[in-house]
């Protein structure tokens, strides 16, 4: 088959490309190299929608941020994702800090960043009780807000998938050769034909531009590295509060996330050898704990949860990257979408459709109707009569399965029936929330697997992974072990 469109790479940013192509009576493909939607920067990140006074005005990345933030609340409502917007802070330490404030102010007015302001001491205490006593005064943006970025992403990508598009994992690009009106694009998982060619290919964005001509950007593969305390912890900030930024980038921060624990972090480390590196290190933990006790004075960090690290796709470019590529009509690209690339995304790809528009190809609209709309159940969320009554529709609503975070077997079995299959125990993890927290799937883990394999009759216990391909849970013994 011949698409008219084809979408390397299911992040967020290739997710909502696709996702606002859904009007169009056009045949779209989503590929990516994995074998799920959002494994890459999407799943690891600190999972903030940005105010937007951070990227410098006139720029693409300020632009889009700040529409981008606009968009995320309804896109999140539309598409049952959480989203809280909950404001934030940047903290300033000094009066030279203060100064750095200000500027922020400046460019983010500039940049169309609602109800913007800088607070003193005693009003920054009363909002964040918690606040270090070396904080002088803070820039206030009430825009801010936190969400799932991985829901937000899969969310898109299954009501893509819902309404005609295809998607298919394992397909790492290997080659693109064009041949008269269509480009073929060689993959690990088979050979596909498309029209037109768009590229979302996070820290590989340079790398897979190179299999079509010499990239004039470089991608720098940047780790950071977070602590994720538990739900006691959570409940000690009520804004994202950011360090004043500099050369590194927006500093550690100490922000609530939107499933009610404490994140802090990232550090920023370019990865120079293995660019898909996400090991943490004791040193990089260390340095987190000591930044974030200068912004929040009383984290208890016995009660971590979880360490990860994730790789933000920083370039050389000042800017966003978003184009057709030069010389190759038909072939576009979203290259170096750093932070505030998750704020940004919901504006990225109504930005992408348009660049389609004015570059001559062809998106006549659907005749048919269409839904860009789900709805899924978070069973925790929901008031105790609500509860009662979904439970009386449907028992398995009401067999917990995940204790920590209240997660229903009904709710497992609506994420392995959804348009875009989990394939593995992390991968309903992201759909559904299951082993998110202390435990850490501890207990749950082994009743998910016995839900998958019920609700899956034709799978094998030894196909099940733990995310990854590679990563099975269980093997068979092959040989018997001499005593």
């Amino acid at each position: 088959m011949k698409y008219d469109i084809a979408i390397v790479g299911a992040g967020v940013v290739g997710a909502s490309i696709a996702y606002n192509l859904i009007p169009y009576d056009v045949s779209v493909l989503l590929l990516d190299k994995n074998n799920d939607v959002a494994m890459g920067a999407t799943r690891a990140n600190s999972a903030i929608i940005h105010a937007g006074y951070d990227p410098k005005p006139g720029t693409l990345m300020a632009r889009l941020n700040v529409e981008g933030n606009r968009l995320c609340e309804k896109l999140c409502a539309d598409l049952s994702v959480p989203f809280k917007r909950c404001g934030s802070f940047v903290l300033a330490f000094s009066d030279a800090e203060k100064n750095t404030l200000q500027e922020l102010f400046e460019r983010g007015v500039k940049n169309g960043v609602p109800d913007l302001r800088i607070i003193d001491a005693g009003e920054l205490r009363e909002m964040e009780p918690g606040i270090g006593e070396e904080a002088v005064a803070a820039l206030y943006a009430p825009s801010a807000g936190i969400v799932n970025p991985w829901e937000l992403c899969l969310a898109q990508a299954e009501v893509f998938v819902r309404n005609g598009g295809t998607f298919v994992g394992n397909a790492e690009v290997t080659a693109i050769t064009k041949s008269n009106d269509a480009f073929s694009i060689e993959t690990t998982n088979g050979e596909f034909e498309t029209a037109n060619l768009i590229l979302a290919c996070g820290i590989q964005a340079d790398s897979v531009h190179g299999l079509i001509a010499k990239p004039d950007f470089q991608i720098v593969p940047t780790r950071g590295e977070y602590f994720l305390l538990d739900k006691s912890e959570g409940s000690k900030v009520n804004h994202v509060i950011f360090q004043c930024p500099n050369e590194l980038g927006k500093g550690v921060l100490v922000a609530p996330t939107i499933h009610g624990n404490m994140i802090c972090g990232p550090t920023s480390e370019v990865l120079k050898e293995d660019i898909e590196d996400t090991a943490t290190t004791s040193a990089k933990l260390a340095e987190i704990k000591t930044k974030a006790a200068r912004s929040v004075s009383n984290i208890s960090w016995r009660d971590n949860v979880r360490n990860f690290s994730g790789i933000r796709a920083n370039s050389d470019n000042d800017d966003f990257i978003i184009r057709e590529i030069p010389d190759c009509n038909g072939i576009f690209e979203a290259a170096g979408i750093k932070s505030p690339g998750l704020a940004s995304s919901p504006a990225i790809g109504p930005y992408m459709v348009e660049l389609l528009k004015s570059s001559g190809i062809a998106l006549p609209e659907k005749s048919g109707s269409y839904d860009m709309t789900r709805k899924k159940i978070h069973f925790r969320d929901m008031s105790n009569e609500d509860r009662a009554k979904l439970v009386a529709s449907d028992p398995a609503y009401g067999r917990i399965v995940c204790r920590c975070e209240g997660v229903t077997e009904g709710e497992i079995r609506d994420a392995i029936a959804s348009p875009i299959p989990p394939c593995s125990l992390d991968a309903v993890k992201r759909r559904a929330g299951t082993g998110m927290g202390r435990c850490q799937g501890g207990f749950c883990g082994p009743r998910i697997v016995e839900v998958l394999l019920a609700q899956k009759e034709d799978t094998s216990p030894l196909s099940i992974l733990q995310d990854a391909e590679g990563s099975n849970l269980f093997f068979t013994r092959e040989t018997e072990v001499e005593s």
